[in-house]
């Protein structure tokens, strides 16, 4: 929203450091939590997006992101072993911002990301699972930073992104759920990494989006009337920023950060965001 200086870099970075697990080189969610993957890419985009990277032990970080990859490619989140295709997209969205992502087994991690791939072209969060507009999201982003999206089924899955949208104009997540502004995010990001964001109603889904705001203290909400959060809040914005919406910058779809820090990183890949209406 380019207002960066909201919030104190120092404190930022502080509370970001404070939550450091020594013993197995990773971050926490919280001063002495255990370390755990999805903790550690927030700790590193946090660093990242306040150009404190230097503050990381990157090789401790790096050994600790590898030690989780399993036999069959997947990633766990933690040593208490729990699987999930979104640990994979975590992995390899870390491993590419350090700069060490030729240190990942790729094959491994596509092979993995493959069998997960459903006869709707969608994913799941393991092998067998149902798909889900969130799990496709991490696979489609982890092959995109592994340039390796020859192996989804386009036209199929981007027909099955489509449909997520209901005549409110909001996205669900699966057929027969309710609509939900995060999926703002999970779904357009696919779209726009597949150059198919054209093929839902992006006035439609704005419009859903906006009506999901608090108008007297901020914030949106999963759905209008519901109470707002800072989760929904952010994808919601995610979501209008990569409908074009105006006041807005750009986001990278695939890693989730403002495009500006993914491009001067040397990382943007090619995909379409709407354009950028005036205001």
């Amino acid at each position: 929203m380019g207002h960066q200086d909201a919030l104190d870099r120092e404190e930022m970075i502080g509370f970001v450091m404070s939550c450091w697990d020594d013993e197995a080189g990773g971050f926490g969610a919280h001063p002495d939590h255990d370390a755990h993957i999805l903790a550690t890419l927030s700790a590193i985009q946090v660093l990242v997006t306040q150009d404190a990277l230097d503050m990381l032990d990157v090789d401790r970080v790096v050994k600790f992101i590898l030690s989780l990859q399993q036999p069959s490619g997947v990633f766990a989140g933690d040593s208490f072993g729990e699987v999930d295709t979104r640990f994979l997209y975590i992995a390899v969205n870390a491993l590419s911002l350090l700069g060490r992502l030729s240190e990942l087994d790729v094959e491994k991690a596509v092979a993995y990301i493959r069998q997960c791939q459903n006869f709707d072209g969608g994913y799941g969060a393991t092998a067998g699972a149902e798909s889900h507009a969130a799990q496709v999201f991490v696979c489609v982003a982890a092959l995109a930073i592994l340039d390796r999206l020859d192996v989804v089924d386009q036209e199929t899955l981007c027909w099955w992104l489509s449909e997520r949208q209901l005549p409110s104009g909001g996205l669900n997540g699966r057929p027969e759920k309710l609509e939900d502004v995060c999926y703002s995010f999970w779904v357009l990001s696919s779209l726009s990494i597949l150059n198919k964001i054209t093929w839902i109603d992006s006035e439609k889904l704005t419009a859903f989006i906006l009506s999901a705001q608090d108008l007297e203290t901020g914030g949106i909400a999963d759905r209008p009337g519901d109470m707002v959060d800072v989760f929904h809040t952010h994808f919601g914005v995610a979501g209008l920023s990569l409908l074009g919406y105006p006041g807005l910058v750009d986001l990278d779809p695939v890693y989730c950060m403002p495009a500006s820090i993914i491009e001067a990183k040397g990382l943007k890949r090619k995909w379409k965001a709407l354009p950028r209406r005036s205001e």
